[in-house]
């Protein structure tokens, strides 16, 4: 859990920082999604080969290049000084941080046994959660003092001396080959029945959009308080910080339930709470900050009671010694499409506004999840 925490330390900045970097370069929305896509991109596509990797050479390796290689790329962007080369190092920390999920989850799943691996996987998600959390609060402290820069400067160094400490510790205490094969000495076939290879694809194109559609929301959320509500930048840090606190107590909350409940129907929910949340961004007065803030609690919840859920259904629903393999296709499409998907977002901010935006992205959530519930219905997963 710590390990993901410092994990995302650096990839959680480019968001809260956007409107920094904004002023900074003087972006428009469109190019401001760029900023967003440089790093998603990048990271989805180092999920692919990471994947593989990581059930051939075991996590030790990669976990270590998701923290160290993430904290040098991260330096390098607070060093950069022009449009350019921060985005080629964004996309170059986006690579080195592909490695880390797709290790991480087949190696906490196999030490549990599987009636607890949702609410495992929702533990372990608070560390993202947290640094996602803390991420906006300390990053707009130190950009209010030294610019965005200097967030990524002042992060990155205790980062890479974390990465260190953990490649040792790992060392001492987790031999790979042994971890390795204890994963692939369970029973490593996967029960066969109708329809199973349809509802695994279904499940995972649900999370996939689900994931794109609310990141690319989130995204343009600093800008939207900034720009719609008037709010300042360290403000509107604020704010971001506030989707992510559900992290901390809906990730395991939504573990715990598909554990009970059944992974399905829990998707299901927390994309249909989803869906009027994103389109109520266009109806929530400020109220001193109270009313936008729950609601952005409320989209958090939604996001984050659906992370532990779909890892924990891809898990149980595919081989073991292709675990790693799949979760990096996982990781990479939902990666690849929030980061294709945040750009659009911003060229329709540009052209028709948020009102009409945020519109657009629920009524698609909305459709996809009717879709998906078609082929998923019936199934608890």
């Amino acid at each position: 859990m710590l390990a993901h925490l410092v994990h995302h330390l650096l990839t959680a900045l480019p968001v809260p920082l956007l409107p920094f970097i904004r002023d900074d370069f003087a972006l428009d929305y469109t190019q401001s999604g760029v900023v967003i896509s440089a790093f998603s991109l990048s990271y989805g596509i180092g999920q692919l080969p990471a994947g593989w990797l990581a059930d051939r050479i075991g996590p030790r390796i990669l976990l270590t290049i998701g923290i160290c290689g993430v904290a040098l790329a991260g330096l390098l962007v607070g060093l950069s000084q022009t449009y350019i080369l921060m985005i080629v190092f964004l996309a170059l920390m986006g690579i080195a941080g592909g490695g880390y999920h797709p290790s991480a989850a087949p190696l906490i799943t196999a030490s549990v046994e599987p009636k607890n691996q949702g609410r495992a996987l929702g533990i372990h998600l608070i560390g993202g959660s947290g640094s996602f959390f803390l991420a906006p609060l300390v990053a707009a402290a130190i950009a209010a003092v030294w610019g965005w820069r200097g967030s990524f400067i002042a992060l990155a160094v205790p980062t890479v001396v974390f990465g260190i400490i953990f490649y040792l510790l790992l060392g001492r205490r987790v031999d790979t080959g042994k971890t390795r094969r204890s994963v692939t000495e369970r029973a490593d076939g996967i029960p066969s029945s109708p329809g199973h290879l349809r509802r695994l694809v279904a499940f995972m194109a649900l999370s996939i959009s689900a994931q794109a559609m609310i990141f690319s929301t989130i995204a343009f959320v600093p800008l939207f308080m900034v720009d719609h509500f008037g709010v300042g930048e360290e403000a509107a840090a604020v704010f971001l910080a506030i989707i992510y606190s559900a992290g901390l107590w809906a990730s395991p909350l939504g573990g715990y339930l598909s554990d009970r409940l059944g992974k399905v129907p829990v998707a299901l929910t927390a994309c249909f709470i989803a869906v009027p949340a994103i389109y109520s961004l266009n109806l929530v007065p400020y109220g001193q900050g109270i009313s936008i803030g729950a609601l952005l609690l409320l989209i958090g919840m939604a996001m984050y009671i659906r992370m532990p859920v779909s890892e924990a259904y891809i898990v149980s629903h595919t081989s073991e010694r292709r675990r790693s393999t799949i979760l990096g296709i996982y990781y990479f499409a939902s990666m690849e499409t929030g980061g294709i998907l945040a750009p659009v977002v911003g060229s329709f901010i540009d052209r028709i506004g948020f009102y009409s935006t945020f519109t657009i992205v629920s009524v698609a959530l909305l459709i996809v999840t009717l879709t998906a519930s078609v082929f998923l219905w019936g199934n608890r997963g």
